[in-house]
């Protein structure tokens, strides 16, 4: 006879900027606030079925931004319009001291990037950034041909005491940057380009495995080298044409990323399939040994693989097609709300072969499939490019050893060493270090009797 339970809980949110999270974090000026670490829902239930009405109150003054439609507002409480509990988990809130909001589309699907920082400052949009926002917009629908959200928000926070990283949602996403990425118009806003072709290709399209009815059972990811991947490589080609990154450093960054993979010891006994089924051990494994273990390589690998796919399907067309041919065919038709379809390692071949008839079963998987001794380069030199090893490091490079205090000299002694302790990071196992008996935790002191420094 019980017709309603009240349940109280307390949530406390994680601090620090290190790792990869997808919880509530705050600090003095802003909040970013994820439902699913604050609903409770009947056992059994599917969560578009579950009706949900939810409320916020936030400190006095400050601002937010969301997906979910505001049913009022009172001052300092809104309520929010009653939703499924899967579209309310899909929509989180940021909100904050210092926030602005830019439109970047106004038509009857708008799309608005919306801003929360720790000062005021970090708020200040340079004047040609803007442009580059709406370019992207305009690319994507160019490259899918259907808006599949009734409106999409860009949902990014501007701080150096969160954890950087980007997660997607069908009609916003959640990107975290550093606070001077806007101001200086850093590389890091690359990531709102992948987390926005999410919306068509994991969010719209989805594959079996990760499409479940409820929050408790398992995902399988046995193709994320296509939710990941694909979006690795569509997002840094959108980051490119909007205007985000340069050729340059995009080409710059695909060149350590193909050495990373080419040289990865670990390739040789597991296979890119075998990371995507361990990927939830992966995002939290340690560096040290990840080249020998391998970690969430069907992100970069894919792009490898689906640049791979891109040149094979210009090569079979004479140039006529490409991979946004298949964009259109798999992730297109009419725009509309959100919705999900589910698909299967056959439908993405069968889309394929509507572009550029071919054995598609067969080629991906025998790059995805096989424990193999190098990278899928192909997609590269079929683009008529190579990657080359010199004594001197690309502009991606020194700014990655700079940002993230670590020496690269992977492909030479076979090490990474973070510069600020001189401990080493990781050890190829095969290289020169490895086969002189070094290993991650060790720290070098001295190099034929010269004390280690950075320089």
């Amino acid at each position: 006879g019980i017709t309603a339970i009240d349940v109280a809980f307390d949530f406390l949110p994680a601090l620090g900027t290190g790792g990869f999270t997808s919880s509530s974090s705050d600090t003095a000026h802003l909040g970013i606030y994820s439902w699913n670490q604050l609903v409770l829902y009947p056992q059994g239930a599917r969560s578009d079925d579950v009706r949900v009405r939810a409320s916020m109150r936030l400190p006095d003054g400050w601002k937010f931004g969301t997906a979910l439609r505001v049913a009022g507002q009172a001052g300092a409480m809104i309520d929010f319009a009653e939703v499924s509990l899967t579209t309310l988990v899909d929509a989180p809130v940021i909100a904050g001291e210092y926030f602005r909001v830019v439109p970047v589309d106004t038509s009857a699907r708008p799309v608005e990037v919306d801003l929360v920082a720790d000062s005021a400052g970090s708020l200040d949009v340079p004047a040609d950034l803007t442009p580059k926002w709406r370019r992207l917009v305009r690319e994507a629908d160019a490259m899918f041909g259907a808006r599949h959200y009734t409106q999409y928000r860009f949902l990014i926070t501007l701080s150096d005491r969160v954890a950087h990283f980007g997660l997607e949602h069908h009609e916003s996403n959640d990107s975290r940057v550093a606070e001077n990425a806007v101001v200086n118009q850093t590389t890091a806003l690359g990531v709102m380009a992948h987390e926005f072709v999410h919306s068509w290709n994991g969010k719209y399209r989805r594959p079996v495995g990760l499409a479940t009815p409820d929050f408790q059972q398992p995902m399988v990811g046995d193709l994320l080298w296509v939710y990941e991947g694909l979006t690795q490589y569509l997002g840094n080609v959108l980051a490119v044409r909007s205007g985000l990154w340069t050729e340059e450093y995009y080409r710059d960054r695909l060149a350590q990323v193909a050495a990373y993979l080419d040289n990865e010891p670990g390739r040789q006994w597991r296979s890119l399939a075998d990371t995507t089924l361990a990927a939830q051990l992966l995002y939290a494994a340690p560096g040290q040994w990840a080249s020998y273990r391998r970690g969430t390589d069907f992100y970069d690998e894919g792009w490898l693989i689906w640049l791979d796919v891109d040149t094979q399907i210009r090569q079979l067309t004479n140039g006529q097609k490409s991979i946004e041919d298949f964009c259109r065919v798999f992730y297109g038709g009419e725009s509309g709300a959100p919705a999900v379809k589910p698909y299967a390692l056959g439908d993405v071949a069968t889309a394929l072969g509507q572009v550029a008839p071919h054995y598609w079963a067969a080629f991906l998987s025998a790059r995805v499939s096989l424990a193999t001794a190098h990278a899928p380069l192909d997609g590269i030199t079929k683009g008529g490019w190579r990657v080359a090893y010199t004594e001197a490091r690309n502009d991606y490079l020194r700014a990655t050893e700079g940002d993230t205090r670590r020496f690269e000299a992977a492909y030479t002694l076979g090490i990474r060493v973070r510069t600020t302790d001189a401990v080493l990071t990781d050890v190829f196992v095969d290289s020169p270090a490895g086969k002189a008996g070094r290993g991650p935790g060790m720290q070098i002191l001295a190099v034929n009797g010269v004390r280690f420094s950075a320089d």
